[in-house]
């Protein structure tokens, strides 16, 4: 019987053998290249993180030459004291410094957010423009400065983008790394930029690299602590609107009224992205049919909204002042319906100029407002069975925003992270989840992914949709000396008959092209002085096996 018990344990014993050697060779060749990828993730953080922090300081230096105060938290109290003049020359000066700058650094003019960081991470290995994102954080930076109603979160975390990308070109990252980096900077830059580090990380997770991947998490909440470290020792453990103690939430009598809560959240969220998109398409039909440079655009914009200022400081700039006072219930019913109503026109005024920023803090602050209005009517109608109006406008808060992102679990969190008030959470995330399922069947799922979505860039689908317009028809083509190559006859006869591929289509005009003709193969050409010039055939069987891999690997990158 000792025999076969120490054969076993020899057979035991090899085994643990081979997998120590094995662990030894994995942490020998794989450890190091870990650890600086470690190190280089936490460099980023660290980078973002400071670049947030010298963002908003640079809002609050431009802010005190411009306005002659450095308080954003009470900007628009002190704005009422100005002469009117001040409040109409301020923005339309910003306006034409964000336009001068637009026009020379970018290709078309646009400010370059948080939609164009998605599109890197989905299409672009984790890169974004590097140009074109310095000059629109600095447009953004001057526009938040003047009195532009828009938010910090989209030009820092555009920012922190750009460092990410710029990381990436010089390590020659592939795609999943590229999109790492990409997500670790983005976590630091909103964690530093709120000082919400748990928000940060899902932020980036849940709306940036849009899937939850295990390897990706762990490097990004490094960079989101990293981010929140730089924003407590440069401003403090303090969060950005201080409550003075929200009461509990009358349960079950109440919870109706929260769901109803959510519904109008969405509706409002809806609201303010139609507005914005239908200011941009007739922005877009009047410089068109006045022929007005783009240069102007934002300094005309500008102009609308230092008019808008005279009568309603309110508008100018992020707004926290009035946000603060709605969360507190400082503000009467009539005050903060007319003020979310000011404030969706502003914001719709200053981004179809084409001036610069983010939506989330104008969407908070609309939040709160529709909020508050809402926990006003609800407690008026039935006081016995209602708690605190105010908590209505925290719920609010989220509702709003979370539609708005498209990101209901990273938006709960960062309210109460914001807030520093984690006792209401059941009111919160009841409106929150309404008002996110609401607005994501009435847009593309979100602002960022309906804007990308009217520049014909299909992300609100899944990768379904746009990998296929990532595949270039010239890259797996087969050319006529290729083997099992398409008839040079037949291709030739097809290309009289018009049924051709362009040598740089993609696979998104080319698997519809397949549909209608109804053929294994498809010519492609190219413009030649002569006619298009044929340069091979695309066959159905190769554009299939190519989009299935791409599909595999994307699949095998959000669940590895």
């Amino acid at each position: 019987m000792a025999e076969p018990s120490r054969s076993i344990f020899h057979e035991v014993a090899g085994q643990a053998a081979d997998a120590l050697r094995h662990a030894w060779k994995v942490l020998r060749v794989q450890g190091p290249s870990q650890f600086q990828f470690w190190l280089i993730a936490l460099g980023i953080g660290v980078a973002a993180g400071f670049a947030a922090m010298f963002f908003r300081r640079g809002i609050d230096s431009l802010q005190a030459w411009a306005y002659g105060t450095r308080d954003t938290a009470h900007l628009h109290s002190f704005a009422q004291r100005l002469d009117w003049y001040w409040l109409l020359v301020i923005p339309v000066a910003g306006g034409l410094v964000v336009g001068l700058v637009l026009h020379l650094f970018t290709p078309d003019g646009r400010v370059r957010s948080v939609g164009d960081v998605i599109e890197g991470a989905a299409m672009k290995e984790g890169r974004v423009e590097g140009k074109a994102g310095i000059a629109s954080a600095f447009a953004s930076l001057v526009t938040l400065s003047t009195g532009g109603s828009t938010g910090r979160e989209g030009p820092v975390v555009h920012m922190a983008a750009v460092i990410s990308s710029w990381v990436s070109e010089k390590i020659h990252a592939d795609g999943i790394t590229g999109r790492d980096l990409l997500g670790c900077a983005v976590a630091a830059a909103v964690s530093a930029s709120f000082n919400a580090p748990i928000a940060g990380a899902l932020f980036a997770l849940e709306v940036v690299l849009r899937h939850f991947a295990v390897h990706a998490f762990a490097p990004i909440v490094v960079a989101s602590v990293a981010g929140t470290v730089i924003n407590r020792i440069e401003f403090g453990d303090v969060t950005e609107f201080s409550l003075p103690g929200v009461p509990a939430l009358q349960f079950y009598q109440e919870l109706p009224a929260y769901l109803l809560l959510g519904l109008v959240c969405g509706m409002v969220a809806y609201a303010l992205m139609r507005s914005v998109f239908l200011a941009e398409d007739l922005g877009n039909a009047v410089q068109a049919r006045t022929g007005l440079p783009r240069y102007l655009r934002p300094a005309v914009s500008g102009l609308l909204l230092g008019l808008l200022a005279i009568w309603f400081p309110h508008i100018i700039g992020v707004g926290y002042e009035t946000t603060s006072r709605a969360l507190t219930g400082q503000l009467l019913l009539w005050e903060a319906v007319v003020f979310a109503l000011l404030k969706a026109v502003a914001v719709a005024i200053t981004m179809a100029g084409r001036m610069g920023g983010g939506v989330f803090s104008p969407s908070l602050m609309m939040g709160a407002l529709t909020g508050l209005s809402f926990g006003l009517i609800a407690t008026a109608v039935l006081p016995d069975v209602s708690g605190a109006h105010t908590l209505y406008a925290l719920a609010g808060m989220g509702g709003v925003a979370a539609a708005v992102l498209g990101a209901p679990i990273s938006t709960t969190l960062i309210v109460f992270e914001l807030t520093g008030d984690w006792q209401t959470g059941l009111a919160v995330m009841i409106t929150v989840s309404i008002s996110t399922a609401l607005a994501s069947r009435l847009v593309d799922r979100s602002f960022f992914l309906s804007q990308l979505e009217r520049r014909n860039i299909h992300l609100a689908a899944g990768p379904q949709a746009y990998l296929l317009a990532m595949i270039r028809v010239g890259t797996i083509m087969r050319k006529p000396e290729d083997p099992g190559a398409a008839p040079t006859e037949t291709c030739e006869e097809m290309v009289e008959d018009g049924i051709l591929l362009d040598f740089n289509a993609t696979l998104e005009e080319a698997m519809p092209l397949f549909e209608r003709a109804g053929s294994p193969f498809l010519p492609v050409v190219t413009d030649g002085a002569e006619g298009p010039q044929l340069l091979g055939a695309l066959f159905h069987v190769d554009a299939l096996k190519t989009f299935n891999k791409a599909l595999a690997a994307t699949a095998a990158e959000e669940h590895s």
